[in-house]
């Protein structure tokens, strides 16, 4: 079997053409350098948070992803239970287990290295890797992508939490919208069908219209029911026209005889 033949039997990898590896390492660094110098802004919103500067690097080495990072500290920041925080924070991690999923279909790494790379699964990663058409070029992409953005968020996260006090007041400076904001700027281009925004503007509207009423981080929980629920919705709606179409189809066949 040639390497092109492999590649285009791999799950989601098809012959589409090969791509330069410098394109690939130019978008890799792009994506990485980008979302890596928000670091700063988490270190300063944790550490405003009342995280120690141990406690906040602990969390960009071990935790490693953005948006339940931010999750966590703002929960924390608003007087939230640090179990009701953490929750949340969990919550808003558990997309990089399906992200894995895929990721593990395309990367094809060696069992060894696996556990290694997991900590490198995350919304950007899976983003470049995603994009790419040929095995080389995903796991290119992830590696760099992986690399860059791990060094950068943690150097930044360091350095953050170090110049917080410089700052003084972080809620005056809004660094705590960086993340988020980064985090919706990735998602929204993956919004690709009426399901898929249907289930974000319903994610939005349950974590928005609860913020005021229920304890700080219980909103994320209540949000990440949207997905279920449209889902429901959609088989009902599905299951219903199909009861539609055999009652039509029972009802002509007896006008017929």
């Amino acid at each position: 079997m040639t390497e092109q033949t492999a590649l285009s039997d791999a799950p989601g990898i098809g012959d589409t053409g090969a791509k330069p590896d410098a394109a690939v390492v130019r978008d890799a660094l792009g994506v990485g350098v980008a979302v890596g110098l928000s670091g700063f802004a988490f270190g300063v919103t944790s550490a405003g948070s009342g995280l120690t500067l141990a406690q906040t690097c602990a969390l960009s080495l071990l935790v490693f992803t953005g948006a339940s990072q931010f999750a966590l500290v703002g929960a924390l920041a608003a007087g939230g239970n640090p179990l009701t925080a953490a929750a949340g924070a969990f919550f808003l991690g558990v997309r990089n287990a399906f992200y894995g999923l895929r990721l593990s279909q395309l990367l094809a790494l060696p069992r060894a290295v696996r556990p290694f790379a997991a900590q490198w699964v995350i919304d950007e990663t899976t983003a470049v890797a995603l994009a790419q058409p040929t095995r080389r070029a995903v796991r290119l992409g992830f590696t760099v992508t992986g690399l860059t953005l791990y060094v950068l968020w943690n150097l930044t996260t360091l350095l953050g939490a170090v110049g917080a006090e410089a700052i003084g007041d972080t809620d005056a400076w809004g660094l705590d919208a960086a993340g988020p904001a980064v985090f919706l700027a990735l998602l929204a281009p993956m919004l690709k069908n009426t399901t898929e925004r249907v289930v974000a503007a319903l994610a939005v509207l349950l974590g928005l219209g609860l913020l005021p009423v229920l304890p700080a981080g219980v909103p994320v929980l209540v949000a990440a029911l949207a997905a279920p629920l449209v889902l429901w919705a959609r088989g009902r709606r599905a299951r219903g026209a199909e009861d539609d179409g055999a009652l039509r189809g029972a009802v002509e066949r007896e006008d017929g005889r």
